[in-house]
């Protein structure tokens, strides 16, 4: 039988190279195309088939954000699905993105500047809000809506005959000096984004720890820094045409500048080859193009503590607690 892959954030950037990729890896997958939009999803669909017409492609409308839709969408996988082999928890938001440019020239006077433009630390502030559901959204969409949606999904995905794959978009970006248990929403601070990666990180590790024998396996990868609608949002469209030459020459010293959405999706694809009993549960696959182009993999030790992963996963059961009384006419 085919191989069932869902890929969320499927219609741009990096999760439609991704699905691309797939598909040119093995055309006998069941891709299936997870997006808030469902417009999106269905134009996304058709350039697909146009290059791989033979494909099964299908979609499912999803908004990360709002767990009433996480709920929906779940429940329409069950029904639709038997297992599902891969999931790629690509989507993600950066809201009211801003650059500080007096912390740049900092960076550039004390040495520090190659590290600060790789993972944007101490540079990127983003100004989140409250969803409909009362929570914050970066933290919603980018992480606790993947959750709710592995988590309802959990009969697709344990006890398989082969092992089933979540593999997460996670970012350089992620700290741990942005992230804090007491504040794990991030409502009090500006770097919401960091915080949300760094929390998925977490998320993951604890996930091997406790269905790694049910046949579930988790990954983070980093497509290291890509253009796409996200990015572009940063910075007004005329800076960046300025300043893509200066970024393809800093490639030459910084690997994780893949830049385009095809190279940002080289871990995602070589995760996808792997065996998952082989890999590490507490590394990051990154997404690298040397300066002449050339796209490679680094693995990297993730910054995490395990017991702080683990009181995090803790509280998590408990905000799914919460949600699933408030949405108890969307359960099975």
């Amino acid at each position: 039988m085919e191989r069932v892959v869902l890929v969320t954030g499927a219609s741009g950037g990096v999760g439609l190279a991704l699905c691309r990729r797939l598909l040119g890896e093995d055309g006998r997958i069941h891709l299936c195309l997870a997006c808030r939009n469902t417009q999106k999803a269905e134009a996304t669909r058709e350039l697909v088939l146009q290059e791989y017409p033979a494909a099964q492609v299908s979609t499912v409308e999803v908004d990360l954000g709002s767990l009433a839709s996480v709920l929906r969408a779940a429940q329409e996988l069950r029904c639709r699905f038997q297992r599902l082999d891969f999931v790629y928890l690509n989507a993600g938001i950066m809201p009211n993105p801003h650059v500080n440019f007096k912390a740049l020239w900092k960076g550039l006077l004390s040495g520090r500047l190659l590290h600060m433009l790789t993972t944007a630390e101490g540079v990127m502030t983003q100004t989140d809000r409250l969803n409909g559901d009362g929570l914050q959204e970066v933290f919603t969409t980018n992480l606790f809506g993947h959750f709710i949606l592995i988590r309802q999904l959990e009969s697709l995905l344990c006890g398989n005959e082969k092992p089933s794959r979540l593999i997460w978009t996670s970012s350089s970006n992620a700290r741990e000096s942005a992230f804090s248990l007491s504040d794990y929403q991030h409502a009090k601070g500006q770097e919401s984004y960091s915080s949300s990666k760094y929390a998925t990180d977490l998320t993951s590790v604890v996930l091997n720890r406790k269905f790694n024998k049910q046949g579930l396996y988790s990954s983070v990868v980093c497509p290291g820094l890509v253009m796409s609608n996200m990015t572009y949002r940063i910075l007004p469209i005329f800076l960046w045409v300025l300043l893509m030459p200066i970024m393809y020459l800093i490639r030459f010293f910084a690997k994780t500048y893949t830049l385009t959405p095809y190279n940002g999706a080289e871990a995602h694809v070589w995760l996808f080859k792997q065996k998952p009993e082989y890999l590490d549960a507490l590394v990051k696959y990154h997404s690298c193009t040397s300066g002449l182009g050339k796209n490679y993999v680094e693995p990297r030790k993730l910054d995490v503590d395990e017991e702080t992963a683990e009181k995090f996963y803790q509280k998590l059961l408990e905000l799914e607690e919460q949600t699933l009384e408030k949405y108890g006419d969307l359960l099975d």
